[in-house]
């Protein structure tokens, strides 16, 4: 027999205070000693005001890791539920650039909580892995081989998007070509467009005695990866269509090429996101789940920027799934776009509000442009009954 799966708690860490626009480039540094003359057309595009980074103020040095600030998030699903973090039996944790190649980040940041041993996973990708990381535990208390499952995404966009990396590139540039250090668009738009935090999530086959619990009724995922190439990716060039891994470039090139950087085929991005990770997946999962768009209070959507809100609006409407603006909940303006841990921020805000009702039912949408992946998510409100 198979288990209800609630979610009993949401947590959220958005790592010190608020980055405004013009304050952005003195945290993260400008490269080659120049303003970007992109970010003022990236920001006004995107229409965030307010992100945040795991960076000092005062002294500008870091004061999180990946994996501490995965933790922090984790350990504040207990700081006003029932249990505790002992009685977790499985760790879910997923991030799209992790502190490190190895380890596996799952186990740094069980190794940052110290709880007792228990089943660690991570999931890889981009901004898709949280959700992949969700439907892992969620299909774990499902089965009954788990009875409280912590969940956690987490980004530390800051660590590829400050200025040193793209300190040796500035400089062969200027040796090279003899001209003024400017970085290729493709990289400077996603500095301006990511920034650090984490959510997470407790799940388990019983709903809270009190207040609210968010029962999950299924979970979707759909790769377009055997029709599209890749579109977002870092740790490597691509050449002709086709991803050069960073382990094929010696140590120079890596450098004067920062080939570790995260970087976005904008054109690609543009002609693909709404069409596949949208009107096709929806569609194929309003076909398999029966769903109309009046069955939902509320829609959450993932996007990285405000300049996709009404192409994804528009997207709705060309497959008959029309979902009105004012249904919508997102904080991308005020808390950044946070990649993986977007949908977990966005979930624990409305959580809060006390604007939810028993029997509401929610859609979530995430989205991926690594290689164009696509998710979403039907969860159901639920009341503690006396």
């Amino acid at each position: 027999m198979e288990n209800a799966v609630y979610i009993n708690n949401l947590h959220a860490v958005l790592p010190n205070e608020a980055v405004n626009n013009k304050e952005m480039e003195a945290v993260l540094g400008e490269v080659g000693g120049q303003r970007s003359r992109a970010k003022p057309v990236i920001l006004r595009s995107n229409q965030i005001k307010n992100r945040y980074y795991a960076i000092d103020p005062q002294t500008g040095e870091y004061n999180y890791t990946n994996a501490s600030l995965a933790a922090e998030a984790v350990r504040g699903l207990f700081n006003n539920n029932d249990g505790s973090l002992d009685e977790l039996d499985c760790l879910v944790a997923s991030t799209s650039m992790a502190d490190q190649i190895m380890p596996n980040h799952g186990v740094m940041v069980h190794g940052e909580l110290k709880n007792p041993p228990l089943e660690v996973v991570s999931t890889s990708g981009i901004c898709l892995c949280g959700m992949t990381a969700l439907k892992y535990a969620y299909l774990n208390v499902k089965a009954g081989e788990s009875n409280s499952s912590a969940v956690v995404a987490s980004e530390l966009a800051s660590n590829v998007m400050h200025s040193r990396n793209f300190e040796g590139e500035s400089e062969y540039k200027v040796d090279m070509l003899n001209q003024k250090p400017e970085l290729a668009f493709e990289k400077d738009f996603l500095r301006w467009m990511l920034s650090d935090g984490a959510g997470a999530a407790l799940l388990s086959n019983q709903a809270n005695k009190t207040g609210l619990s968010l029962k999950i009724d299924w979970i979707d995922v759909l790769s377009y990866a055997d029709q599209l190439e890749a579109c977002m990716y870092a740790g490597a060039e691509k050449i002709d269509g086709q991803l050069k891994g960073w382990n094929r470039y010696n140590a120079n090139e890596r450098e004067q090429q920062s080939i570790l950087s995260v970087k976005q085929d904008v054109k690609l991005l543009n002609e693909n996101i709404v069409k596949f990770t949208v009107e096709d997946a929806l569609s194929k999962i309003a076909k398999k789940r029966n769903i109309h768009p009046d069955d939902y209070a509320y829609f959450l959507p993932h996007y990285s920027s405000g300049y996709f809100r009404e192409r994804l609006f528009n997207g709705l409407v060309n497959i008959n799934f029309e979902i009105a603006y004012d249904k919508w909940f997102t904080n991308l303006t005020q808390k950044g776009n946070t990649g993986s841990a977007s949908i977990f921020i966005m979930l624990e805000e409305l959580f809060s509000s006390g604007e939810l009702k028993d029997g509401q039912k929610l859609l979530c949408y995430v989205p991926e442009s690594g290689r164009f992946s696509s998710a979403f998510m039907q969860l159901t409100v639920v009341a503690a009954q006396s």
